[in-house]
């Protein structure tokens, strides 16, 4: 999808706290502002499982080390 730059002026103390959030999420300030804006249009279904998506993008080793890469698709594997 192509991108259109969008420039917002906002107070000190909303930026910072967009800052913070998007921190916290592991995103920039940009796709959380993106993911906001999806949100209140309701795109939220969508967004959601986006971020699911990234979510297990981000943590495969972890379930892979935890679950074992033999049992991906199992139900052993869903224990």
């Amino acid at each position: 999808m192509a991108k259109t730059q969008l420039n917002v002026r906002v107070d000190e103390g909303t930026a910072r706290a967009a800052r913070e959030r998007a921190l916290a999420r592991g995103m920039s300030v940009n796709r959380y502002i993106e993911e906001l804006v999806r949100q209140d249009t309701g795109e939220a279904g969508r967004a959601f499982v986006e971020a699911a998506a990234d979510f297990m993008k981000q943590y495969e080793g972890v379930f892979a080390d935890e679950f074992g890469k033999d049992r991906e698709g199992t139900r052993e594997g869903r224990r």
